[in-house]
């Protein structure tokens, strides 16, 4: 496959038809004669047939009598329809933006769209599919969408974790506006950091991402854009409160300071001060906790000069108390009186982007980023110590252009990281620095018909990793129309943060071991791993409405990984693997638009994923092995195609998942092998008043789902039993929520 693949990029072929349509596509000019336009698209229309023009204007383009519209594109003008009933020459002059009257277009927007003519398997979540869930913050955005898994990290923090290709978030690259954002000290919560009123849209790359972003990325990537200033709302407020007591504010104000500038402030606040215990044993099932989330964002446009630039400043205050219901933080933190933790952080970022797109050759670009953040959690649990700062430092300076014409498309640049680590582990101290220095380029074929191929290398220096190469390559291929069969490898390498990526090991009586010392980190190897991934995405009419299919299988397959060993009940232990470590993850999925304005989604998932363990390899511990889901929204139209009514139901089922083992625990501590299969139904409904308004209602599983007994050795929280990890489904049961959504354009 690889062999086919490298063939296919050195060699191209542009496969033709016998009949053929030719022409010249030209630039309007009103100071001299029309000139001829290099890289122009050229396609039919509801096809994946297409050409760019050449030097002089000129295409030449397939042409098959049930094809009739021919659509002419190029960044900077107005796109052009052409219907044509014969094969002939075709001269035609597109004219630029800037000379156009203001044009308003309106379309149906999908929801979460998958993308056909990208060499990466990508699919982009709008606004529209956050809004069909409650989607409080970043970690709650994945509810309706199959290719990311969420569950509790554990019975105490109310912390949700999600995986891609049964892999954990540190594999995946997080990013907010393609700066990577979720990592280092924020791995855990860091999710919950970010509101989702201000999400604009995701991007979600499953497999082995670009290269532009970093050498970090093993599963993939997931990309949030934010609200843009000039284009969010002038007054934004949302209110939301569930029947947990949990109340939430999201404001946005934002002003047109000048022609061209806007600025933006966004407010996000969350507090929950009720202690619930539903399964009666003596621990709070959601922690009390409140959050104070500032960000003031400032963007900068000058379309006639091709620049456009976003300043970012934000603060963040989140606290956290959990732990047994009588706990009071203060007469007893840090003894034994009962047990309880607190997870207080504070959080200063400011990031900045600066673009530029050359007016007269709209191909080329230059984008500059820079990001500095520091991350301070002071936090303990029972009594156990665990702080961590992170000051951090990202910058990246990268180019694009084409070679030739716009099929040969080009990226190149460099970027820099700094981390700063101090981690207090009870009585032990780990502090270290972090830096690299990289280099990376990225080539893309794009014939605009059948095949789509991207290479990229990086090549970084790191001062305890050494100077090391990253491969990615990504392949496009569509063997007949509305259809993309993909294929994908790279590596990614990374450190591994093992207590800061792992703090729910602190919510146990376990002792904490480090073995196989001798690396550079914890004394610990890096994480290495290839990544390999075929997809086929395959669009079809279905009673007449759209559907598509997609089947995706990845492989993971670890060179070097740091396992995490919960096999021993009375320890966890970190080491270097040894032997094979892997992740297999098939999934089928389908959405079918049944009828106007009702659709559904409906995937199953299949993960074979093994580590060696010391002794034995075993399946890694609490990942399902079959997952089912399901989703159904529907919504009605109004005056002027307003939604009025809007109807949202998720189902998910999760088969059976191993414990780790409990064997050595006396006989009432001790679990199952498997835990029992898991199903739970979320449903929503928006009520739509105006363009300004509208109220919504919810219930996140609504048929009472609840693990019984989450807590293991609840009964002697000090004891040598006491373990929050084993957690597989639900706590709290069902829950219940509305809120509102007023808007000022």
């Amino acid at each position: 496959m690889h062999k086919l693949v490298l063939i296919l990029l050195i060699f191209p072929v542009l496969v033709l038809s016998q009949n053929t349509i030719s022409g010249t596509i030209l630039e309007k000019n009103t100071v001299n004669k029309d000139l001829p336009l290099l890289g122009a698209n050229v396609y039919w229309l509801n096809t994946t047939v297409g050409v760019v023009t050449d030097v002089d204007g000129k295409f030449t383009i397939p042409y098959k009598d049930n094809y009739k519209a021919l659509v002419v594109s190029f960044v900077g003008f107005k796109s052009d329809t052409l219907m044509v009933s014969e094969s002939k020459t075709i001269r035609h002059t597109l004219i630029p933006i800037s000379n156009l009257d203001e044009v308003t277009v309106i379309a149906k927007r999908e929801a979460t769209s998958k993308l056909f003519l990208q060499a990466q398997n990508t699919m982009v979540v709008s606004n529209d599919e956050l809004l069909k869930a409650a989607c409080c913050n970043l970690s709650e955005s994945f509810e309706t969408n199959p290719s990311i898994d969420v569950n509790f990290a554990d019975a105490i923090s109310g912390t949700r974790q999600i995986k891609m290709l049964g892999l954990t978030s540190p594999y995946i690259l997080i990013a907010t506006e393609n700066i990577p954002s979720v990592r280092g000290a924020a791995q855990t919560y860091g999710l919950s950091f970010v509101p989702g009123t201000w999400v604009e849209s995701i991007q979600i790359t499953k497999g082995a991402g670009s290269v532009v972003n970093g050498y970090e990325s093993i599963a993939g990537q997931i990309n949030a854009e934010l609200q843009k200033p000039s284009r969010d709302d002038a007054f934004f407020l949302n209110l939301y409160g569930a029947s947990s007591e949990r109340l939430e504010l999201n404001t946005h104000i934002n002003k047109k300071v000048s022609a061209k500038w806007n600025t933006g402030l966004y407010l996000h606040g969350n507090t929950h001060n009720k202690k619930h215990d539903v399964n009666n044993d003596d621990f709070m099932d959601i922690p009390i906790y409140s959050q104070m989330n500032i960000m003031n964002r400032w963007q900068y446009t000058d379309n006639e000069k091709g620049f456009v630039s976003f300043f970012n400043f934000r603060y963040l205050n989140d606290e956290k108390q959990t732990g047994q219901m009588d706990f009071n933080p203060k007469k007893d933190k840090l003894t034994t009186n009962a047990w309880g933790s607190e997870i207080n952080t504070e959080r200063f970022d400011f990031s900045a982007k600066f673009g530029y797109v050359n007016p007269e050759l709209p191909w080329q670009n230059l984008g500059v980023q820079f990001a500095i953040s520091n991350h301070n959690q002071d936090s303990y649990f029972g009594i156990n110590i665990y702080d961590i700062e992170h000051k951090s430092v990202y910058a990246n300076i990268n180019y694009s252009s084409i070679i030739s014409d716009s099929r040969h498309k080009i990226k190149a640049g460099v970027n820099f990281t700094y981390d700063d680590y101090d981690e207090l582990l009870s009585a032990m101290s780990f502090k270290r620095i972090d830096n690299s220095v990289g280099a990376f380029f990225e080539y893309a074929y794009d014939n605009l018909e059948k095949l789509t191929v991207t290479t990229g290398i990086r090549m970084d220096n790191h001062n305890r990793l050494g100077f090391f190469i990253t491969p990615r390559v990504h392949a496009r291929y569509s063997p007949w129309e509305k259809s993309a069969f993909r294929i994908s490898f790279g590596r990614g390498k990374r450190i591994a943060n093992i207590f800061a990526e792992n703090q729910s090991i602190f919510g146990t009586a376990r002792n904490i071991n480090i073995k196989n010392a001798g690396g550079n980190v914890y004394g610990l190897n890096p994480e290495i791993a290839w990544n390999y991934g075929v997809s086929y995405l395959q669009g079809f009419n279905l009673f007449g409405r759209k559907a598509n299919i997609t089947f995706d299988y990845y492989k993971t397959d670890f060179i070097n990984q740091i396992v995490v060993d919960w096999e021993n009940p009375r320890e966890i232990n970190f080491y270097n693997l040894d032997g094979e470590s892997y992740a297999n993850s098939f999934q089928v999925e389908v959405n079918h638009n049944v009828f106007e304005n009702f659709d559904v989604r409906l995937a199953y998932k299949l993960y074979n994923i093994k580590t060696q363990y010391e002794f034995e390899e075993l399946e890694k511990p609490l990942i399902p092995k079959h997952r089912f889901f399901a989703n159904a929204s529907y919504a009605t139209l109004g005056h002027e195609f307003i939604k009025k009514w809007k109807f949202d139901v998720t189902f998910n089922w999760l088969g059976q998942q191993r414990f780790s083992s409990t064997g050595s625990n006396p006989a009432q501590y001790q679990l199952p092998e498997l835990t029992p299969a898991v199903a739970t139904l979320n449903a929503q409904v928006t009520k739509v008043f105006s363009s300004k308004f509208e109220m919504y209602l919810g219930g996140e599983n609504i048929t009472n789902v609840q693990q019984k007994n989450p807590i293991l050795g609840a009964d002697d929280p000090f004891g040598a039993n006491f373990d929050t990890t084993f957690v597989y489904g639900p706590i709290f049961g069902s829950m219940y929520y509305a809120g509102l959504r007023f808007k000022i354009k």
